[in-house]
């Protein structure tokens, strides 16, 4: 294979910070893979070089945690730009970290983001001409669990 056949490394370039505020969580019980639970997504804020906008009051993490501690996070939601745009966000990813860690972030306390796992790959869609761009990227994000809250840098692969 030739140096012109290889692929190009891909690049990271920030692209947005979302704070999510939380509803509370909504306790399913054992599922076929682990604990089941959904966690309602009722507001936040997105800022970003190109938008800025309001999370909106619909949307859930719709979580599974696996008896080592494992989260697996699946959430759909969306925001509204400030310019009246739609934004929705599928986002996928893991959380997971030692047990003492885990349990103070259960237990609602700040701990070091370093002391854990939290990253996620996600798809941005819109039909606003404006924003369209959004639909042929993809995204991955670093997370921090926060009691009411869920702080996410979104950054665009290049």
């Amino acid at each position: 294979m030739t140096a012109s056949m290889t692929p190009p490394e891909p690049a990271l370039e920030p692209f947005a910070t979302i704070e999510v505020a939380l509803g509370d969580i909504i306790e399913m019980g054992h599922g076929r893979g682990g604990k089941r639970r959904i966690i309602p997504i009722i507001g936040g804020h997105v800022s970003s070089p190109h938008f800025s906008g309001k999370v909106l009051n619909i949307g859930a993490d719709w979580q599974t945690v696996f008896e080592d501690g494992l989260a697996e996070l699946d959430t759909r939601y969306a925001f509204a730009t400030e310019d009246g745009a739609v934004i929705e966000i599928i986002n996928y990813g893991l959380r997971h970290g030692p047990k003492e860690v885990l349990a103070k972030i259960a237990a609602g306390e700040a701990v070091d983001p370093d002391s854990y796992y939290m990253r996620t790959h996600a798809r941005l869609e819109t039909g606003d001409d404006r924003y369209r761009w959004v639909n042929n990227l993809l995204f991955i994000g670093t997370g921090i669990r926060l009691a009411n809250a869920v702080h996410i840098q979104l950054y665009v692969i290049r």
